[in-house]
């Protein structure tokens, strides 16, 4: 019997579960959210974009996405 490790983080104020090893970029993904119209704090400071690739997620971060809607 295989057994996936799952870490616990917090977005936007709800804990939620994803696989061990997930980086930002790839929590993203799985979020369906259009990268280029995001910004994320990630444990109370602001995560550059370059840095989204190769951060990788552990149990207790904190993460804050902010969605950019246009309009007029």
């Amino acid at each position: 019997m295989e057994t996936t490790l799952n870490i616990e983080i917090t977005i936007n104020g709800e804990t939620r579960h994803f696989a061990a090893g997930v980086t930002v970029t790839e929590l993203i993904a799985q979020l369906q959210l259009t990268p280029e119209r995001i910004a994320i704090e990630y444990n109370r400071a602001i995560l550059a974009r370059c840095c989204w690739g190769e951060t990788e997620l552990q149990t207790g971060d904190a993460l804050e996405i902010v969605q950019f809607v246009g309009g007029g």
